[in-house]
């Protein structure tokens, strides 16, 4: 794997650990504050495909080894675009953004047009796009196509448990 990749991978895996730091933060304070946590289950699953997806992509990639070329650029750059709309998400979400669904006694509905177009912002503009470009990146055509089906059946699940979920909450949404 070349030096480039290497530092892809390191610098994807730290902003992912610091994400999570921020996520626990809202966490804790959520549930200082009296919220309710649900699909737990789901998270943990969640959680655990995550880290087994980038542990995959990352070995088959340094198996593979192979040259940085136009699809490892574009993979890169989804990766990128990935992040900085995960980080819009959270600036929109606030306090309220955490990796697991968490419905606070205050929770509000937020209105921003992002999440008019996208239903799920989060989902569809981070971490599909985010799982999609560190394959691509890595050529890791493998973890890609079992992977990532294996990936959104869990997150098809979490998607049902927070309408659900936001349904009961909010009358307008």
């Amino acid at each position: 794997m070349s030096e480039v990749l290497i530092i892809f991978c390191v610098g994807a895996v730290l902003f992912r650990l610091i994400m999570l730091a921020v996520s626990i933060r809202h966490e804790r304070a959520l549930k200082r504050d009296g919220a309710v946590e649900l699909g737990a289950g789901n998270t943990v699953l969640l959680t655990l495909l995550h880290i087994a997806y980038y542990a995959a992509a990352i070995t088959e990639g340094a198996l593979r080894a192979s040259p940085i070329d136009a699809i490892t650029i574009f993979g890169m750059i989804l990766y990128v675009l990935a992040m900085i709309a995960l980080l819009v998400v959270v600036r929109l979400l606030g306090r309220f953004w955490t990796v697991k669904l968490l419905i606070a006694r205050d929770h509000q509905l937020v209105s921003h047009p992002l999440f008019r177009w996208v239903r799920h912002p989060n989902y569809f503009l981070n971490i599909l796009p985010e799982l999609a470009g560190l394959a691509l990146a890595l050529d890791a055509y493998v973890t890609l196509l079992i992977g990532l089906p294996i990936y959104v059946v869990s997150l098809m699940t979490r998607i049902r448990q927070e309408e659900a979920a936001m349904t009961e909450r909010f009358d307008r949404y």
